[in-house]
């Protein structure tokens, strides 16, 4: 048992390492701005509740010359906000996508469809939820430049709000920068160091339709980190920085929606079934036996008891430079048990056939494709 104990402290404490590094290291855009044609691109489905705060936010922005919106098939008033929002301002327009082809998933033919429709030197994908701050899309293009970059994703600041956001939301972030080097990917172009957050990604146009588009990504339902992965495996620079106070995004309202979201993604992730299930190993042998595990007793219990704090420490550090509720990071047992449910739940949904379930439609796995 003490062998144990100190292998998991040893592990415990190397995500320390990897979390420090990212608070320390993960840089924002900086403040330089640039200058260039930029087409901001909207996919949305459904999205009639969200669409107000983002296009007011998208038409306070210097350098977006337009802004185009996929109505995706909704059946709530989105194209009526839309419409409403492009009589006051001629830069907004509707656009409305042909039915969903076989072997797309919804978003990345919205996000083709929108590309092949715009003009702009430089295309900004966001989501409906996503809010920019005013200088962001200027801070992002002044980034590029100084980076040589075709490729700029920012990872939003999330806004929380509910008992279930401020408890959960967090993990988000845990689950990323617990294994992901960020100060690393800045110096390294190796594709599996690729990584976006589908709420904000710039490319350059003329890169984008010579790499193939959405087109290269379409049967993926992660297809924001593919689509970087594939960026660098051709060998364009792209970088994924910490986007607070460029972008926010509220994602989900409700446990509902933690769950069904989070659902989605957490399997198709993995490019299969050993990288998930050697997740889902670590998950439960570094960042949840301990807490057990300590009341064992002994010097065992007590090497237990000092991994779990360094995995509560992490949490800790992580809600300093996120602004996260500090509570939940002390209630991190709940959280991680959650995330490995949801992780079985997602296994489970693609390997007994059902599919994933999102926005009114279904995607089977392997081969991905609608079913209505």
């Amino acid at each position: 048992m003490i062998v144990v104990a100190i292998i998991l402290l040893a592990l415990a404490a190397l995500t320390l390492g990897v979390v420090g590094l990212n608070v320390l290291g993960w840089r924002r855009p900086g403040r330089e701005p640039g200058s260039g044609a930029v087409s901001l691109l909207i996919p949305a489905r459904n999205e009639a509740e969200n669409l107000p705060g983002c296009l007011e936010a998208a038409l306070a922005q210097r350098c977006v010359t337009e802004i185009l919106v996929a109505d995706d098939h909704s059946t709530d008033a989105t194209a009526e906000i839309v419409l409403g929002y492009a009589a006051r301002d001629s830069r907004l327009k509707l656009v409305r996508p042909e039915a969903l082809p076989v072997g797309w998933c919804g978003k990345t033919h919205a996000c083709q469809t929108l590309a092949d429709a715009a003009s702009g030197d430089w295309l900004l994908f966001i989501d409906a939820d996503a809010r920019l701050q005013p200088d962001a899309v200027p801070r992002m293009l002044g980034e590029c430049g100084k980076r040589n970059l075709t490729l700029l994703s920012c990872w939003p600041q999330l806004e929380m709000l509910g008992f279930f956001e401020r408890l959960l939301m967090p993990l988000l972030n845990f689950v990323l920068l617990t294994l992901y080097p960020a100060p690393l990917a800045a110096r390294r172009p190796d594709a599996r160091l690729g990584l976006a957050h589908g709420a904000c990604i710039l490319v350059h146009a003329e890169q984008y339709r010579r790499f193939g588009g959405h087109t290269r990504v379409k049967a993926e339902l992660f297809e924001d980190t593919r689509l970087a992965q594939l960026w660098r495996a051709d060998g364009m620079r792209s970088l994924c920085l910490d986007g607070t106070g460029v972008v926010s995004v509220r994602m989900y309202r409700s446990l509902a929606e933690i769950w069904s979201g989070f659902r989605k993604n957490l399997f198709p992730a993995f490019k299969g079934q050993a990288g998930f299930w050697l997740f889902m190993l670590f998950h439960t042998a570094v960042f949840l036996a301990p807490f057990g595990l300590m009341f064992v007793g002994g010097l065992a219990g007590a090497l237990f008891a000092i991994a779990a704090g360094l995995v509560v420490a992490g949490r800790v550090l992580l809600a300093a430079r996120f602004g996260h509720p500090l509570w939940s990071a002390l209630l991190h047992p709940i959280g991680e048990t959650f995330v490995l449910l949801i992780g079985l739940a997602s296994w489970l949904q693609v390997v007994t056939g059902h599919g994933i379930e999102w926005k009114g439609r279904r995607y089977l796995a392997p081969a991905i494709k609608e079913a209505a």
